[in-house]
């Protein structure tokens, strides 16, 4: 595994900001196994509790620094003391319906730490990309049949929306007046941001999210309660975004503001997958449960569907999703089931990443091939 993309990561120290939460722990856990040293920026305490971070054993393997991404001061002191030469920023708030409660922390936290990320890096010297994870609702929702590109337009009709979008132009921003390509020899450093539809997993104990909220239904022997079932959204196992978050790395550090911009990593199902029928798949793998419908008053802030296309990281990255929506499931279903066996999770994760590499190397992806 760690000849594959680009054998790039071997030794390499890689700052990842939300390094506790579901994406952030399982790109932590696969940096490691590409042979990167991994320094974590995180709160104190793990967004959900269990976390995939815990059960996992991450703590004992990284450099684990608990701050707040608000706080410029540490954040930058992180990099000035541990000089990494790669930032994923992943820290944010991340629930949606939370950002109805607390719009200011949601701001603060997802518009105001990007910020400090930025500032952190025009004011030292060691990194040379940074790959800035924002999401699939920074566009303005249209409710349109295709997939937005990255150039549609911004929007955000909710607070998490809105402060991913003011994200992405403070990442413009700074990579326009402080590290333009014409003058990439000068400063040496690369941005990108990635934005990516639902992504599920193993490990995501999340509120407020509809494969969690199953599989912790399911784990307790309850019916599955579901806000909208008609709500379609391009659902991709954690796996999926993450290579291409990757291989974008990959490419900043080799060739640099030829890649420093935006980029959509979707799933294979180009018409999306209703919420009913991800349930009634995950109740047949699970092998028992059923599923209710739910209609509380603050469904009505989520969109109906949201769709992304990821045809430039396709033509440019030589990208593309590994698994069907239903193969991401049943890995999810495995899991959870080995969570409940209480088996070594660190372990079981590796075993999913292996898999994963191993079918994207049958299609021969460019981030797959070994050297």
């Amino acid at each position: 595994m760690k000849n594959t993309f680009a054998n790039s990561f071997e030794g390499l120290t890689v700052l990842v900001t939300g390094h506790t939460g579901f994406k952030g722990s399982w790109l932590t856990t696969w940096l490691l196994e590409l042979g990167a040293k991994v320094v974590g920026y995180s709160l104190e305490t793990p967004p959900t509790d269990p976390s995939n971070f815990v059960v996992s054993g991450l703590s004992e393997r990284i450099i684990d620094v608990r701050g707040d991404i608000r706080d410029y001061d540490h954040i930058r002191n992180v990099i000035v003391t541990h000089k990494p030469e790669l930032v994923f920023h992943l820290a944010a708030q991340p629930i949606v319906l939370h950002s109805i409660k607390q719009p200011k922390l949601t701001i603060d936290t997802n518009a105001g730490g990007t910020l400090n990320i930025l500032e952190s890096i025009r004011t030292t010297d060691s990194v040379r990309a940074l790959v800035s994870i924002t999401t699939d609702k920074v566009y303005k929702n249209q409710e349109w049949l295709w997939g937005y590109r990255e150039t549609d337009r911004l929007g955000g009709h909710d607070p998490y929306s809105a402060s991913k979008a003011m994200a992405e132009l403070a990442i413009a921003s700074y990579r326009a007046s402080f590290f333009p390509s014409e003058k990439y020899a000068e400063h040496g450093v690369a941005i990108g941001a990635v934005r990516a539809g639902n992504v599920i997993g193993g490990g995501d104990f999340a509120d407020f999210r509809l494969v969690p909220d199953c599989m912790k239904a399911l784990m307790n022997g309850d019916p599955i309660g579901i806000r909208n079932p008609l709500s379609i959204r391009p659902w991709q196992l954690v796996l999926e975004p993450l290579s291409g978050y990757l291989w974008l790395a990959v490419k900043l550090l080799q060739e640099g503001p030829a890649f420093g911009e935006a980029w959509n990593f979707g799933p294979l199902e180009i018409k999306g997958v209703p919420a009913h029928d991800l349930a009634e798949e995950l109740v047949e793998l699970w092998g028992n449960g059923s599923w209710i419908h739910t209609d509380p008053g603050y469904a009505k802030v989520e969109t109906g569907q949201l769709r992304l296309s990821w045809e430039k990281a396709a033509k440019q990255l030589d990208w593309r999703p590994v698994y069907t929506w239903q193969e991401a499931l049943a890995e999810i279903t495995d899991w959870f089931k080995a969570f409940q066996r209480e088996e070594d999770m660190y372990a079981v994760a590796c075993e999913h990443i292996s898999s994963y590499v191993a079918r994207a190397q049958t299609i021969g992806l460019s981030w797959s091939k070994t050297a």
